[in-house]
């Protein structure tokens, strides 16, 4: 079994490194993404990692980039270790860091904006709409319930948050911000991406409540969809066979992690900043069989563990 990988240090230059991954520069026109084992809960990095989160996260994405690249192109080129070294063979002796988590990609410039599909009302859109009946400023029917299926999807972008939570902003802001081409084909890629996602996972069981997807444009001016894609960490997976409208729901995710740290919060044990309590190794093993549950459901197989 793999060791939990909380950080990557790869003998290549860092272009970035993110809340879970670390962007390495390849060439010019291509770049490495390595996806650790990090966690975060309540907007706090936890000192533990889940193990083979990070290559559930590459290896699902790979899965639907190449299933749902009829519907878009993307920017995964591999997320083969053999592959990677083959074309950077200074990678040889850190290929234990790349088996599984690493992900060859084409270099994009990113779009500044969340492409989120709702499907069920749920999470913060839930929030929004029993304080204001509405969803991103937009008004919406009444008389919905928590976990309510919405026919058809909604668009509901979000600005990028680094830090905090995104937050969600209207179709009208993203029209502004990139007029109205761009917003439209990213509105046209994002439902047609949700809508295929969603059938395929229906078919194994698996309710795509919601996913955020993220975009970029090539050298060549492409839109691609890029980053991670349909994973637990991008989406709200729900088991179907347990769905019950007008409540939450149980969901292929770190839930045991949250639910541990909200019980903590509830208990006046933790206040919710950093730096973070401890975590059970149960809490902690739980949440990783949610994320190699999710991925075997989606693709019909387990994850190959090395």
């Amino acid at each position: 079994m793999t060791a939990p990988l909380v950080a990557s240090a790869l003998p290549l230059p860092l272009a970035r490194r993110g809340k879970v991954r670390e962007v390495y520069e390849i060439e010019a026109d291509t770049l490495l993404l390595v996806a650790s084992d990090r966690v975060s809960a309540f907007d706090v990095v936890l000192r533990e990692p889940v193990p083979h989160k990070g290559a559930v996260l590459t290896q699902l994405s790979a899965f639907w980039f190449e299933r749902l690249a009829s519907v878009i192109s993307s920017h995964f080129l591999s997320a083969d270790a053999d592959e990677i070294i083959a074309r950077v063979p200074t990678l040889e002796p850190v290929r234990p860091t790349l088996t599984g988590r690493a992900m060859l990609v084409r270099r994009t410039t990113p779009v500044p904006f969340e492409c989120v599909v709702r499907g069920y009302l749920s999470g913060s859109a839930w929030a929004e709409y029993r304080r204001s009946g509405t969803l991103a400023g937009e008004p919406m029917p009444q008389g919905l319930s928590e976990s309510a299926r919405l026919d058809p999807p909604i668009f509901s972008p979000a600005t990028k948050a680094e830090v905090g939570h995104d937050e969600n902003v209207t179709v009208a802001h993203v029209v502004r911000a990139l007029g109205r081409s761009q917003a439209d084909q990213l509105q046209q890629a994002s439902l047609a991406l949700y809508e295929a996602g969603r059938e395929h996972a229906a078919r194994r069981g698996i309710i795509i409540a919601d996913t955020k997807f993220e975009f970029g444009t090539s050298s060549d001016g492409r839109l691609l969809v890029i980053d991670e894609i349909l994973t637990p960490d991008s989406s709200r997976f729900w088991p179907a066979d347990r769905y019950e409208p007008g409540k939450s729901q149980p969901s292929f995710d770190k839930q045991p992690l949250r639910d541990y740290l909200a019980g903590l919060k509830q208990q006046g044990e933790w206040d919710g900043n950093a730096p973070p309590p401890p975590l059970p190794a149960e809490v902690v093993r739980a949440t990783s069989e949610r994320y190699l549950k999710a991925y075997e459901l989606i693709t019909g197989k387990p994850l190959e563990i090395g």
